[in-house]
């Protein structure tokens, strides 16, 4: 009886799932949803933004680089110089989700996701191979660890150095006037005039203002 009765249990438990997996999509709207997966992220405007600054050699026309970012839509200050044209990736509002103020340099290899809203201050410097991410993943279960997209914002303080091939997290806000060692991995928010260094960045020292000499 109790056989039975958890045989019955476990049958309405595995309908209750089957319930609740949604159908596999049919036909046109099959296609739609295949078409959609397989071209998204693909931005027209940022291939032939990156077209046409491939012909300006690398640290020459910097500034020339800029003004093309800004003229194609993104968010670009004046007197900020762009050695080469950085990795971009993001969604359908990836030219709304970069500000970049002024007097900035970004060298080259950098990268930068932009699934979310990237703010970097004045007078900030981006060395080679910095890479500043707003996407990761949530912990799913053991068959599949990488869950759900989860985007978080990043904000880069005024006068803010990142060394060469340090990787910014998401979420994280790195204060003013704060150095970041290259290779460093910063997953927590960084104090302003600080420097940081190693995987994971800790605090390394505070830094000396103009104000405190």
């Amino acid at each position: 009886m109790n056989m039975s009765m958890n045989a019955n249990a476990n049958a309405n438990a595995n309908e209750s799932r089957m319930d609740r997996t949604e159908p596999k999509p049919t036909g046109w709207r099959r296609v739609k949803t295949l078409l959609h997966e397989e071209t998204f992220g693909i931005h027209p405007r940022l291939i032939a933004l990156n077209t046409v600054v491939g012909f300006l050699p690398r640290h020459h026309a910097m500034q020339a680089r800029a003004r093309l970012f800004s003229l194609a839509g993104f968010q670009i200050g004046e007197g900020t110089r762009i050695a080469a044209a950085p990795k971009i990736n993001g969604g359908d509002t990836l030219f709304s989700n970069l500000v970049i103020g002024k007097n900035c340099t970004i060298e080259v290899d950098c990268v930068l996701d932009l699934e979310e809203r990237i703010v970097i201050g004045d007078r900030v410097t981006l060395s080679p191979g910095v890479m500043i991410l707003t996407s990761t993943h949530e912990l799913d279960i053991r068959e599949h660890r990488a869950g759900a997209v989860q985007r978080l914002p990043v904000e880069i303080g005024d006068g803010v150095w990142l060394g060469a091939r340090c990787v910014i997290l998401p979420g994280v806000k790195v204060g003013a006037g704060a150095i970041v060692n290259p290779g460093s991995v910063v997953n927590k928010d960084v104090t302003a005039q600080t420097r940081v260094g190693g995987s994971p960045a800790t605090q390394l020292e505070v830094l000396q203002t103009l104000e405190s000499r």
